[in-house]
């Protein structure tokens, strides 16, 4: 694993890397048997990681998506409730490979690739001091397809990577992910009444 980043789930399995321990572990199985084997382990190692991600937040997540469609490329949002754990939602498309993983901002982000392309997900939770008014103002330049710079992302949200290393007793600063104020934990998450799907400009 590198330095600047940080894979917490990906759908895509290195068959060939556990195939031989489940051949030691279980010598009468056959390939398919295996293969069927190393799939369910790595679906009950995202049931794990979502159960350490279960940490709520006292404002909802907002999904910035830079979306990879057959006609181009296009932005989007999606907002979901203050959980962490909801980020990690393997029915975010159709797709080919998903990966969820903390990059070298220690922003919590998600490579998916699908047939038309690669999607690209950048999680970040809103700041308590950002107004309503600031809010729909950062989703419209989303929506009219407006470039969002690091400062507009930064000056209304706040990444979710240091409570992530927190929650895994990882040390962001060793991995050079920098030192930010995070939002508390063990606070009532956001109503799911308040989840918004994708839109694309």
């Amino acid at each position: 694993m590198t330095k600047s980043k940080r894979v917490l789930w990906s759908s895509e399995i290195d068959f060939d890397a556990w195939r031989d321990d489940y051949k030691k572990t279980y010598p009468d199985a056959t390939e398919d048997e295996i293969d069927e084997m190393i799939s369910d382990q790595n679906y009950d190692d995202l049931v794990v990681e979502r159960g350490i991600l279960g940490i709520n937040l006292p404002e909802p997540i907002i999904v910035i998506a830079d979306l990879g469609l057959w006609d181009g490329r296009r932005t989007g949002y999606k907002e979901i409730p203050g959980n962490i754990a909801k980020c990690l939602d393997v029915r975010v498309s159709s797709s080919y490979e998903s990966t969820w993983y903390l990059d070298e901002r220690n922003d919590l982000v998600c490579d998916d690739i699908h047939h038309d392309g690669t999607n690209h997900y950048l999680y970040r939770t809103w700041k308590k001091t950002a107004t309503p008014q600031q809010r729909a103002n950062f989703v419209s330049k989303i929506m009219t397809g407006e470039t969002i710079t690091r400062r507009d992302i930064t000056r209304l949200t706040e990444r979710l990577g240091d409570a992530i290393c927190a929650a895994h007793g990882w040390d962001a600063v060793k991995y050079n992910m920098g030192k930010s104020k995070m939002v508390r934990q063990n606070t009532p998450a956001q109503s799911p009444e308040t989840e918004k799907e994708i839109r694309m400009a």
